[in-house]
Protein backbone atom coordinates (compact mmCIF):
# COMPACT_ATOMS: atom_id res chain seq x y z
CA UNK A 1 0.00 0.00 0.00
CA UNK A 2 1.48 2.79 -1.04
CA UNK A 3 0.91 6.69 0.61
CA UNK A 4 0.79 10.01 -1.12
CA UNK A 5 1.30 13.10 0.87
CA UNK A 6 1.64 16.65 -1.82
CA UNK A 7 2.91 19.97 -0.49
CA UNK A 8 4.10 23.03 -2.20
CA UNK A 9 1.14 24.58 -3.25
CA UNK A 10 0.16 28.03 -2.77
CA UNK A 11 -0.56 31.45 -3.94
CA UNK A 12 1.15 32.56 -6.51
CA UNK A 13 0.98 35.57 -9.42
CA UNK A 14 0.82 35.19 -13.32
CA UNK A 15 3.94 34.40 -14.15
CA UNK A 16 5.13 32.87 -11.44
CA UNK A 17 6.67 29.52 -9.91
CA UNK A 18 5.75 26.85 -7.89
CA UNK A 19 7.31 23.40 -6.64
CA UNK A 20 5.26 21.15 -5.53
CA UNK A 21 6.86 17.88 -4.19
CA UNK A 22 4.75 14.39 -3.91
CA UNK A 23 6.26 12.39 -1.04
CA UNK A 24 5.46 8.30 -0.95
CA UNK A 25 5.16 5.38 1.97
CA UNK A 26 5.36 2.20 1.26
CA UNK A 27 6.71 -0.58 -0.33
CA UNK A 28 9.12 0.36 -3.12
CA UNK A 29 8.36 3.35 -4.93
CA UNK A 30 10.74 2.94 -7.30
CA UNK A 31 9.02 0.04 -9.16
CA UNK A 32 5.58 2.58 -9.70
CA UNK A 33 4.88 5.13 -12.35
CA UNK A 34 3.70 8.35 -10.81
CA UNK A 35 1.75 11.55 -11.82
CA UNK A 36 0.47 14.91 -11.62
CA UNK A 37 -3.27 15.74 -12.04
CA UNK A 38 -5.31 18.50 -11.46
CA UNK A 39 -8.87 19.74 -10.93
CA UNK A 40 -10.68 23.07 -11.45
CA UNK A 41 -13.75 23.81 -9.54
CA UNK A 42 -16.68 22.24 -12.19
CA UNK A 43 -14.21 20.55 -14.08
CA UNK A 44 -13.07 17.11 -14.31
CA UNK A 45 -9.69 15.86 -13.08
CA UNK A 46 -7.42 16.57 -16.21
CA UNK A 47 -3.84 14.95 -16.86
CA UNK A 48 -0.61 17.17 -15.99
CA UNK A 49 2.31 15.26 -16.70
CA UNK A 50 3.80 11.34 -15.57
CA UNK A 51 7.49 9.69 -14.86
CA UNK A 52 8.19 6.09 -14.99
CA UNK A 53 10.25 6.27 -11.62
CA UNK A 54 12.77 3.37 -12.14
CA UNK A 55 13.46 4.54 -16.33
CA UNK A 56 12.73 8.53 -15.20
CA UNK A 57 10.75 8.61 -18.53
CA UNK A 58 8.45 11.06 -18.91
CA UNK A 59 5.01 12.54 -20.66
CA UNK A 60 2.85 15.57 -20.27
CA UNK A 61 -0.40 17.28 -21.53
CA UNK A 62 0.22 19.25 -24.79
CA UNK A 63 -0.92 22.52 -22.80
CA UNK A 64 1.85 21.52 -19.88
CA UNK A 65 4.84 21.04 -22.52
CA UNK A 66 7.45 23.76 -22.19
CA UNK A 67 6.43 24.94 -18.63
CA UNK A 68 5.66 22.17 -16.25
CA UNK A 69 8.75 19.96 -15.45
CA UNK A 70 7.84 16.54 -13.64
CA UNK A 71 11.13 14.91 -11.90
CA UNK A 72 11.43 12.13 -9.28
CA UNK A 73 14.01 11.44 -6.24
CA UNK A 74 14.08 7.37 -5.76
CA UNK A 75 16.59 8.16 -2.78
CA UNK A 76 13.68 10.54 -0.98
CA UNK A 77 10.99 8.85 -2.46
CA UNK A 78 9.54 12.00 -4.04
CA UNK A 79 7.99 12.83 -7.35
CA UNK A 80 8.45 16.25 -8.05
CA UNK A 81 6.37 19.12 -10.14
CA UNK A 82 8.05 22.71 -11.04
CA UNK A 83 5.05 24.80 -12.86
CA UNK A 84 6.84 28.54 -14.53
CA UNK A 85 5.37 30.93 -15.79
CA UNK A 86 2.09 30.47 -14.48
CA UNK A 87 -1.29 31.62 -15.39
CA UNK A 88 -4.88 31.99 -14.39
CA UNK A 89 -6.12 29.22 -16.03
CA UNK A 90 -3.65 27.04 -13.91
CA UNK A 91 -5.38 27.46 -10.55
CA UNK A 92 -6.29 24.14 -9.56
CA UNK A 93 -6.25 21.17 -6.46
CA UNK A 94 -3.13 19.16 -7.57
CA UNK A 95 -3.46 15.92 -7.18
CA UNK A 96 -0.04 13.15 -7.03
CA UNK A 97 -0.87 9.52 -8.10
CA UNK A 98 0.63 6.39 -8.62
CA UNK A 99 0.37 2.83 -10.05
CA UNK A 100 2.41 -0.38 -10.04
CA UNK A 101 2.77 -0.84 -13.45
CA UNK A 102 5.73 0.03 -16.40
CA UNK A 103 4.31 2.44 -18.30
CA UNK A 104 2.28 5.76 -17.45
CA UNK A 105 -1.20 6.65 -18.48
CA UNK A 106 -3.28 9.99 -18.79
CA UNK A 107 -6.66 8.91 -17.35
CA UNK A 108 -7.53 9.14 -13.68
CA UNK A 109 -9.30 5.19 -13.55
CA UNK A 110 -5.23 3.80 -14.42
CA UNK A 111 -4.06 5.13 -11.05
CA UNK A 112 -4.51 3.16 -7.85
CA UNK A 113 -3.33 5.46 -5.50
CA UNK A 114 -3.95 8.85 -4.69
CA UNK A 115 -2.86 12.00 -2.54
CA UNK A 116 -5.21 14.54 -0.93
CA UNK A 117 -4.30 17.08 -2.53
CA UNK A 118 -2.92 20.80 -2.54
CA UNK A 119 -4.27 23.72 -3.41
CA UNK A 120 -2.80 26.08 -6.41
CA UNK A 121 -4.09 29.92 -7.18
CA UNK A 122 -2.64 31.92 -9.65
CA UNK A 123 -4.01 35.40 -9.42
CA UNK A 124 -4.12 37.82 -12.53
Amino acid sequence: QVQLVESGGGLVQAGGSLRLSCAASGPTFSSYVAAWFRQAPGKEREFVAAINMNFGSTSYADSMKGRFTISRDNVKNTVNLQMNSLKPEDTAVYYCAAAHRSVSGSYPGYYDYWGQGTQVTVSS
